[in-house]
């Protein structure tokens, strides 16, 4: 069926309820807007769905969010797991109540139990939740940084992590198979409250989350200590952080936590900002202009399910607020909770680091410096739950330490399995505590353990290329880039060359071709010498084709230098 017939089916058939009709009437001059609408259905992918919120097929509604779930419902009931429940929480979007209640009552309607949080929650504790309840999935009704015309539906499995293979396909193809809106099986909350399905949570999962937390804190003394003198600036960015990073930082002994006011209360519409996302420079805006006002040792923003975390930390030599990028963050995160680990005797000495192959190197060096086991996963934070997963399940496996990606986000313990900007905030406060009774600041920590490690600075350029022509343009891309393997990028000579998706590992020194070892995806990544890196992979929730490299030098200046040359060359050899 064409787009203008489906269009056409929506508008007319009554499986669609009447103020989707009227959204739908009032385009039917834009023959343009009607196509991106119907050209293809909204994709239930790895990650679940995103989308911009709307009546249509390639839209976030009702009736999508409504499919996914029956097509969830349908696995559940395969599996024999629609007793233990599923877990539900969403963040400050637009619709995400709605859309959360749509997905409760249709796995009530198919007779599973649903837990649903009385109001938006971070994402990471919904990941703690399913693990506490024994829930058999969970779903997050999020588009997490995405700009405000967007929603999204991820799930995740009973072990707190988003659905990896197989179940991932296994999902995709049940929700797939569903040819009619009208299978979709519906109850009401009345009803799905009185057989004991629907059944409302919050604070009793709270608290326990915040306890799992506060059991990670290595040096709650000098918390308690420097927690009176350290100012903190926080801007929950109208998410949904506000509440959980308030309540842990308090609770700890934080006494002087500055919150952005105009952005403190959860709004869908994210009105001071564009771009509600952590990474970006022009989201802090408010929350500086705030942190010079009160003299703030460290500047922290959460994106919209708060499982980002952004930092800012002031140098005191200069006065200056300088930005922490993903990698430089999580690591300093990391450094610090793995040396006093080691100090304080509680290493595992099976203990292992976990990162993906667009983050920084410097986790490596972290890792031999300490005695850890590093691996290198995909992008996507469910392969490193699967790496906790996998050493689990043996009698002798690697003890979990950290784990991070270089998009501002880590873990720092086995109590969820998505990353958590709540910790994050916990962990970077907790260590600019512990520096600051050592008469140091964040930023001179930086520079040490730059000086330790080496200066390893990187960076990512992404390409837009919105609705159908975008996508085939990424692809073109992609092939190209597949079939003209380059010696050289820019001066880097290319040591080795991975195809992911096609599983082949080039050394391009030997010629030798092995293996990847990691899972088929999209994914080019070539090895440059004097360790330095570059990959190019099509954004699995985004319109995008995205570019990351890095390199390793001396110094910042030189770094800075080396790897504007390096973006300049990368973007020479996509085309």
């Amino acid at each position: 069926m064409g787009y203008l017939e489906e269009y056409k089916k929506w508008c007319e058939s009554d499986e669609f309820d009447s103020e989707t009709k009227a959204e739908l009437l009032k385009i039917k001059d834009n023959e343009k807007e009607i196509e991106d609408r119907f050209y293809k259905e909204l994709e239930f992918g790895t990650a679940g769905l995103r989308g911009i919120i709307g009546a249509g097929t390639n839209r976030m509604n009702k009736y999508i969010v409504g499919k996914a779930t029956q097509g969830l419902a349908n696995f559940i009931i395969k599996q024999g797991a629609q007793d233990k429940g599923v877990a539900i929480s969403y963040d400050s979007r637009h619709m995400s109540p709605e859309f959360s209640k749509e997905t409760a009552l249709v796995l009530n309607a198919n007779g599973i139990k649903t837990y649903i949080f009385d109001h938006l929650r971070p994402v990471p504790e919904l990941s703690f939740a399913v693990r506490e309840l024994g829930c058999t999935a969970g779903v997050m009704i999020t588009a997490s940084h995405n700009k405000p015309a967007y929603n999204g539906y991820k799930v995740y499995w009973n072990d707190g992590s988003q659905i990896i293979a197989p179940v991932d396909k296994e999902i995709m193809d049940e929700v797939n198979s569903i040819k009619d809106y009208k299978v979709i099986k519906e109850i009401s909350e009345t009803e799905a409250v009185s057989k004991g399905l629907y059944n409302v949570i919050g604070k009793e999962i709270d608290d326990k989350y915040i306890e799992a937390l506060k059991k990670c804190v290595i040096n709650p003394e000098i918390v308690r200590e420097y927690g009176k003198k350290l100012k903190i600036v926080y801007t929950p960015l109208h998410g949904a952080g506000n509440e959980m990073v308030q309540r842990i930082l308090k609770e700890l002994g934080f006494e002087n936590i500055y919150v952005v006011p105009e952005q403190e209360k959860p709004d869908g519409n994210f009105p001071t900002v564009d771009y509600p996302n952590p990474e970006a420079k022009e989201a802090f805006k408010l929350a500086l202009e705030l942190a010079k006002k009160v003299d703030s040792d460290i500047v922290l923003a959460t994106d919209p399910d708060s499982d980002r975390l952004g930092v800012y930390a002031k140098d005191t030599k200069t006065g200056e607020y300088k930005d922490y990028t993903g990698n430089m963050s999580a690591l300093l995160i990391a450094e610090y909770r793995i040396s006093q680990m080691k100090e304080k005797n509680i290493l595992p000495k099976n203990g292992m680091l976990i990162s993906t192959i667009v983050s920084s190197k410097l986790a490596e060096a972290i890792s031999k410096e300490y005695n850890l086991d590093f691996r290198e996963v995909l992008t996507g934070f469910k392969f490193i739950g699967e790496q906790i997963k996998i050493e689990e399940q043996k009698n002798d496996g690697k003890k979990y330490v950290f784990g991070f990606e270089e998009s501002y986000g880590c873990l720092i313990g086995d109590y969820a399995r998505d990353k958590d900007g709540v910790s994050a905030v916990m962990s970077l406060c907790e260590a600019a505590a512990f520096y600051m009774s050592k008469g140091i600041t964040l930023w001179d920590q930086m520079i040490n353990i730059y000086e330790k490690y080496g200066y390893y600075k990187e960076g990512q350029i992404s390409i837009v290329l919105e609705g159908s022509d975008g996508a085939k343009k990424i692809k073109q891309m992609m092939e190209n880039m597949r079939n003209n393997l380059p010696e050289k990028i820019g001066e880097y000579k290319v040591l080795e060359f991975k195809d992911i998706s096609l599983d082949i590992d080039k050394d391009m020194i030997t010629g030798e071709v092995k293996s990847t070892g990691l899972p088929k995806s999209n994914v080019l990544y070539y090895k440059l010498e004097n360790d330095s890196w570059c990959c190019v992979r099509p954004s699995g929730t985004e319109p995008k084709i995205k570019l990351y490299m890095g390199v390793k030098t001396n110094s910042f200046e030189e770094s800075a230098f080396k790897l504007e040359e390096l973006k300049e060359a990368m973007k020479n050899i996509v085309k």
